[in-house]
């Protein structure tokens, strides 16, 4: 067998592999992806344990720690995340009233959804600051 008949081989036997190992790949990537799934909700059950059956929500019970998870790190201070300042019962009360606290938390269309970065509150918590809102926004 000549050399250049055999260089030729050697290359052709190269080329598939790179081609074989690039389809692994692709196909790998394209499975992984196919995968991720982010409904919380189908995934976890609606429950989400969600167990207050009460009329109304207290605020500095149910609600205040809920914000302080999601909400306070970013929109406190001298210098609030997108100018939205939370943190007091005034302040929550007023994103309340104005629709931008559930609007963003229920990731509703025309409101930037929050928490940033993070993952969307679970129906429970989302749940829990609409029955406060619809209660009236006690502070209790």
């Amino acid at each position: 067998m000549d050399r250049s008949r055999l260089a030729k081989q050697l290359k052709l036997l190269i080329d598939m592999k790179v081609v074989l190992s690039f389809f692994l790949v692709l196909t790998s990537a394209v499975i992984i992806s196919s995968c991720y799934y982010d409904k919380e909700d189908l995934l976890y059950g609606i429950n989400n344990n969600c167990t207050d059956t009460s009329s109304v929500v207290s605020y500095s019970q149910k609600v205040v720690p809920i914000l302080q998870q999601y909400c306070y790190n970013c929109h406190t201070g001298s210098f609030p995340s997108g100018n939205q300042l939370m943190g007091t019962y005034a302040a929550d009360k007023a994103m309340a009233q104005n629709g931008k606290l559930y609007g963003t938390i229920n990731h509703s269309p025309g409101f930037s959804p929050m928490p940033k970065g993070m993952a969307k509150l679970n129906s429970c918590q989302i749940n829990t600051v609409k029955k406060w809102i619809d209660g009236g926004m006690l502070n209790n």
